[in-house]
C-alpha cells in the first residue's frame, strides 16, 4: 500500500505539472489513463487514484465519453495562491522517466519540508517550446530558486534569454543531469565518463569486441556516455565502429521498431549498451522477440537504471541515483539562496557512479 501511495503521488505531481504547462494554452485535454499508465510505468489503479484526487480538488473535469480536461478557471486561480511565507522553489523536469522523477522528488522533499518550502513542478517533455512556456509563466512570480533538468542540452538552447532574466534578478538556478554550458550555474551530475569506463571494460574483459550502443543525440548526459564508451574501447585496443552506434533524437528514441531495424542490419554483435532505462526495456524486448537470450546470445548493460528492481532482475547497470541527486540539488540550492549566490562558487557536485554487477553480461560468443 505504501508503494501504491508513493507512485500515486508521483502521478499526481506529473499531472499537476502537466496542468501548469498547459493551462495557458488551448490544449486542455489531459492524456488518457492508458497513455499515463504506459508513459509513467504504473498501474491503471495508480493513475485513477491520482486523477480522482485532482478531480476532487477541482483541477480536472471528467466528461463522459470524451475524456478528462483541465478546469482552466480553477487552474488559473490556483496559481494566485500565496506561498504563505514559505520559500518558493520551481522544479523543471523533462518528465519522461517516471521512476527517475519519483525518486528525485523524494530526495528533494527529504531536504525541503513542505511547511517551509512551496515546491512547484513544471514539465518540459524535453521540448524547447514547453521550457519557454514554463519560464514565461514563472519568471515574474516570486520564485526564489529553480532546480532544472536541461532540455536537449547538447544543442544550442533558444531559451537562454529567459535564464539570463532569471540571473539578472539574482535568482539561483541549479541544474541536474543535463545542463547548459553557456550558463555559469552549478550542477549535480554523475561521472558518466567513469561510469562508461566501468561498464564497457566489463564487456571487454568478457571478450566482447562487437559492441552495439544506443544513445540520444540531443542529450548531454548521453553524449558523455558515448565519449566514455569510445575512450574505453580505444584504451583497450578495440576498434570503434560507427555502424555499431545508433543515435536517436529524444523525441524519436522510444520506438522498438527502430531498435529492431538497427540491430537487424548489424553483421554481428555480442553486446548492447543502452544509454538509459527506457531504451534498455525496449532493447530487451526486441532481443526476446528475435529469440536471443541474455546473456547467452547477447550481453546487455544499462546506464541510469531507474527502476528499483535491478537486483531482482539481475541487470548489470549503473544505478540511477535520483534520491541522492534530489538531496544534493535541494541542499545546495538552499545554501545558494541563503548566501544570495547565483554563480557556481563551489556548488557543483559530481557523484561517483554506482555499478551493480548482475546476470546480463556473459562471455562473448558469435552472434547468429
Amino acid at each position: 500500500m505504501k508503494e501504491l501511495d508513493r507512485k500515486s503521488e508521483m502521478v499526481y505531481r506529473w499531472v499537476r505539472a502537466y496542468i501548469e504547462e498547459n493551462k495557458f494554452s488551448s490544449n486542455t485535454k489531459i492524456p488518457s489513463e492508458t497513455v499515463l499508465t504506459r508513459k509513467l510505468s504504473v498501474s491503471r489503479e495508480t493513475v485513477r487514484r491520482a486523477l480522482s484526487r485532482l478531480t476532487e480538488e477541482g483541477l480536472l473535469l471528467r466528461v463522459k465519453g470524451s475524456g478528462t480536461y483541465i478546469n482552466k478557471e480553477v487552474a488559473l486561480s490556483w496559481e494566485l495562491g500565496g506561498s504563505e511565507g514559505r520559500t518558493k522553489i520551481g522544479l523543471i523536469l523533462q518528465g519522461q522517466d517516471g521512476n527517475a522523477n519519483s525518486s528525485l522528488m523524494d530526495g528533494i522533499r527529504s531536504i525541503l519540508p513542505p511547511d517551509q518550502v512551496d515546491l512547484r513542478t513544471f514539465l518540459t517533455d524535453n521540448k524547447f517550446a514547453n521550457e519557454r512556456r514554463c519560464l514565461q509563466a514563472v519568471v515574474n512570480q516570486g520564485f526564489q530558486g529553480f532546480i532544472v533538468d536541461g532540455v536537449k542540452a547538447s544543442l544550442l538552447n533558444p531559451n537562454l534569454d529567459y535564464y539570463q532574466k532569471i540571473y539578472q534578478k539574482r535568482i539561483p538556478v541549479i541544474f541536474y543531469n543535463n545542463y547548459y554550458k553557456n550558463l555559469k550555474c552549478p550542477r549535480v551530475v554523475v561521472n558518466d565518463l567513469r561510469c562508461a569506463e566501468e561498464l564497457i571494460s566489463l564487456l571487454i574483459r568478457q571478450g566482447h569486441r562487437h559492441i552495439a550502443g544506443i544513445f540520444l543525440s540531443d542529450n548531454y548526459q548521453s553524449i558523455e556516455k558515448f565519449q566514455g564508451m569510445t575512450a574505453t574501447l580505444q584504451k583497450n585496443g578495440v576498434e570503434y565502429q560507427d555502424d555499431y552506434v545508433k543515435w536517436f533524437a529524444s523525441s524519436e528514441a522510444y520506438d522498438a521498431h527502430s531498435i529492431r531495424r538497427f540491430l537487424k542490419r548489424l553483421p554481428r554483435y555480442t553486446a548492447v549498451v543502452c544509454c538509459n532505462y527506457m531504451i534498455f526495456q525496449l532493447t530487451r524486448q526486441v532481443l526476446e522477440q528475435q529469440g536471443k537470450r541474455v546473456p547467452e546470445d547477447c550481453s546487455l548493460v544499462c546506464f541510469d537504471y531507474s527502476s528499483g528492481d535491478w537486483e531482482a532482475e539481475g541487470v548489470t547497470c549503473s544505478i540511477h541515483q535520483g534520491y541522492r541527486i534530489g538531496q544534493e540539488v535541494a541542499s545546495r540550492l538552499m545554501r545558494m539562496i541563503r548566501n544570495r549566490d547565483c554563480d557556481d562558487k563551489g556548488y557543483t557536485y559530481v557523484l561517483p557512479p554506482e555499478i551493480y554487477l548482475g546476470r546480463t553480461v556473459g562471455p562473448a560468443r558469435e552472434a547468429r
